[in-house]
């Protein structure tokens, strides 16, 4: 299977029947820009076609694993209806792609993961965290509805009133607490991340391949569930939220922070 056009805003390594998968945006903290937005959005249609894959990790390069939008594209969205409607759009795909793909995703969550990133993250099947990591949804406190992760997601993992709260309030969850609440399977120190992701991502490739398969697409039958009932109104109310005066307020202190 070949990758290589989805690079070098996407990298995809060969590691005998596992897939690496980098979010290589260092310098943005790895947030979505259009190439990587549309990358990702792609594998996992190229790693269903990969007969040798058995188990994909996925990470960040840099010190981030992604800090999610990307800050330029909420000026563009605020005053752009076509633009804003491509990315909704593809966040949508993105989020049906990856509960869809029926091999193992082991998330190296080697720094913040916010916003779509922590979404990219709770979306896989294990989770191995950096303790020097936090997840957090801002996207009320940026003036935007959450539209995919945190509403659809977050509810099964931690429960409604928890999911609630850290929505609502944006606030950062640490490594530790990510845990707790099930955000995360596993908690390391930050440069074991990527090996323990690595060893549990093996441990998953030497299981029988349909047996593993099959008994994830069986559980995310629950994410699926969660998605069809959420995931097309808090998208559609994301879409409306990107027109309002909050985020043309916070659109227009992000350009004014830049260009001083």
């Amino acid at each position: 299977m070949d990758y290589s056009d989805l690079a070098p805003a996407l990298v995809v390594e060969v590691d005998g029947p596992i897939r690496v998968i980098t979010m290589n945006k260092p310098d943005q903290l790895n947030a979505f820009s259009d190439d990587l937005h549309r990358a990702m959005w792609l594998v996992w249609g190229r790693l269903i076609d990969d007969e040798d894959a058995r188990a994909v990790v996925l990470t960040g390069a840099g010190k981030a694993f992604s800090t999610g939008g990307y800050l330029p594209n909420f000026v563009r969205n605020n005053k752009d209806p076509i633009a804003l409607r491509r990315d909704i759009r593809q966040a949508e795909r993105l989020a049906q792609a990856m509960i869809d793909c029926e091999l193992p995703v082991v998330a190296a969550v080697n720094g913040p993961a916010i916003g779509l990133g922590c979404s990219l993250a709770v979306l896989s099947d294990l989770v191995v965290m950096s303790e020097e990591a936090y997840m957090a949804d801002p996207h009320v406190s940026v003036g935007l509805v959450a539209g995919d992760g945190g509403a659809v997601a977050w509810p099964l993992v931690m429960g409604l009133l928890k999911a609630k709260e850290y929505v609502m309030l944006g606030d950062r969850i640490p490594a530790a607490d990510c845990a707790q609440l099930g955000l995360a399977s596993r908690v390391v120190p930050t440069g074991d991340v990527v090996a323990t992701a690595m060893a549990l991502a093996t441990r998953l490739a030497e299981q029988p391949a349909q047996a593993l398969r099959d008994t994830k697409r069986a559980m995310n039958l629950h994410l699926r569930q969660a998605a069809n009932l959420v995931l097309g109104f808090a998208l559609a109310a994301e879409t409306e939220s990107f027109g309002t005066d909050d985020v043309r307020r916070r659109a227009e202190e992000f350009v004014s922070r830049r260009d001083s």
